[in-house]
Order: C-alpha cells, then structure tokens, then sequence
C-alpha cells in the first residue's frame, strides 16, 4: 500500500508555499502525482425583487476564475520539482470543494489555519475536510514545511476511527524509524488498553512494521495536551489519530481531542475519519 495522488490545498499565501514544499517532497518520496486544490467563492448579485443579475454574477465569476488561475501558474511554478503535476481550481466554495475533489486522491494535505476570511473566502476549515472527504487528512502547521515522518506516535483508542487512521497512515509507518502507540486512560482499565494496543502492535508487525513503545497514558490534563506532551518527549513529528465529529442542524460538531489538536499542535497530525 502506498499513496499514488497527494491533494494539497494551495492559495498563494506564505504558510500554503511552506505546505507546498512538504507535499512535493512528499509526492516524490511516494512516487505520487501530485494534485494542487484551490477555491473561491463569489457572492451573486441580487436585484430588489430577489432575482440574480445573471449577467453581474457571471462577470463576478469570470474575476474569480481568473484568480484562481492565476494561483494555478503560481502553484505550477512552486511545484515544478514534482514528477506528475495537476491544477485543479473552481470558483466555488473551499469548504465544499476539497473535500468533494479528495475521491480524486490518497491523502489529502491542508493548513490548520481556520479563520474565514470575509474579503477573498479563501480559507480552508480543516474540521469539515477531516469529517466529510472520506480520505486520510494530513494538517500542516502554519511554519511546518517539511515532514520527515521518522517519529511516529499512534493516538490509539478503541473506536472505527482510530482503526481506519492506523491503515490509512501505512505508508507513513513502513518508513518510519520509531513507531510509538499511545492510548489515553478514559475509561477502560489498564488490562483491556494493554490488550487493544497488543492486538494493534500484532497488526503492525504483521505489516513490517515494529512497534517501538507502547504506552498506557492517565491525565488529569486534557487527551490532547497529554498526546502532544508524550510525542514531544518522544521527538515525533507527526501524530496519527482518529478524527471525531458529526453534524448537527446542519453544523459540524467537532470531538475534544480533534478540535484540540487542531488548535494546539505544533506537528503534523494525520486524521482518519
């Protein structure tokens, strides 16, 4: 197993070029295509009576069109290292965009900058892409632009989310020096964690893949905050967890741990939903 097509959310900005240099480094350790994603969306123009000015909104979606192209030749630009290159850029909304365009790819790489910017309605939220791309999401740090991947740590815990992280992130493990399972004290005893991350080491290792640590972690702390402190003492760069949410009246609802993570690592996480 490995990745064939890395997506990667590119909107010219100076985090998106640091972004862009991981995922090219990336593509070419995978031998992958590399497929650059960006969006805009346009506000139509209404007339008093509520009807769109067809004319007004076509020309605001031509302008838009021709931004996004011009993002494209500088994405091209930035990623002419890469073997196997694609532009994919839509004056639509980001939020819709990415995540529709991910059955397009493997892994998908974004910023984990969330603000929504009012004026040019650039910006990513990184909680939708984890919850409705149905591909493993790979966030990026704003001042992260390369990923070396040699310190992995598992935030395992015994849900359908965490299972599907741990496939998703193969490639990653097989080329990983240290590989470390961490689960968090919740609920369950001692014993029954222990037993989960034996069965999940047993799975590792039934894949090449030797399981360096295993750890049974209590906080009194949050989950996120005890997950970030273990991968810093164990010097990993990146974090491997499930990604937890669900809508609500039309509104995604993010888990704790997801939302935390989001807000407080300053690594790459790999979320799995």
């Amino acid at each position: 197993m490995s990745y064939a097509a890395i997506m990667v959310h590119f909107d010219a900005g100076p985090s998106a070029h640091r972004r862009l240099h991981l995922a090219v480094d990336l593509a070419n350790r995978f031998q992958a295509a590399l497929i650059g994603i960006a969006g805009k969306s346009y506000l139509p123009t209404f007339v008093p009576d509520g009807l769109t000015a067809g004319e007004d909104a076509g020309g605001e979606r031509r302008e838009m069109m021709d931004i996004v192209a011009d993002i494209g030749a500088e994405f091209r630009a930035s990623a002419k290292h890469a073997k196997d290159v694609e532009w994919r850029g839509r004056a639509e909304h980001v939020n819709d965009l990415v995540p529709n365009a991910a059955r397009a790819a493997d892994l998908v790489i974004i910023g984990q900058e969330s603000e929504f910017d009012d004026e040019l309605h650039y910006k990513l939220d990184p909680g939708i892409v984890i919850l409705s791309a149905g591909r493993p999401v790979l966030v990026v740090p704003d001042d992260v632009d390369s990923l070396a991947a040699q310190r992995i740590v598992l935030a395992w815990k015994d849900t359908r989310e965490s299972r599907r992280a741990v496939r998703d992130a193969l490639p990653f493990l097989k080329e990983a020096r240290g590989v470390m399972l961490a689960e968090i004290s919740e609920r369950r005893t001692e014993s029954q964690s222990r037993s989960h991350l034996d069965d999940t080491a047993n799975y590792l290792l039934r894949h090449g893949i030797n399981v360096e640590a295993q750890a049974y972690l209590r906080t009194e702390s949050t989950v996120a905050g005890e997950l970030l402190r273990f991968a810093a003492d164990r010097k990993a760069d990146l974090i491997v967890a499930g990604g937890y949410g669900h809508t609500r009246l039309g509104e995604w609802m993010f888990g704790g741990v997801t939302r935390d993570l989001l807000a407080e690592s300053r690594i790459c996480c790999l979320f799995s939903h």
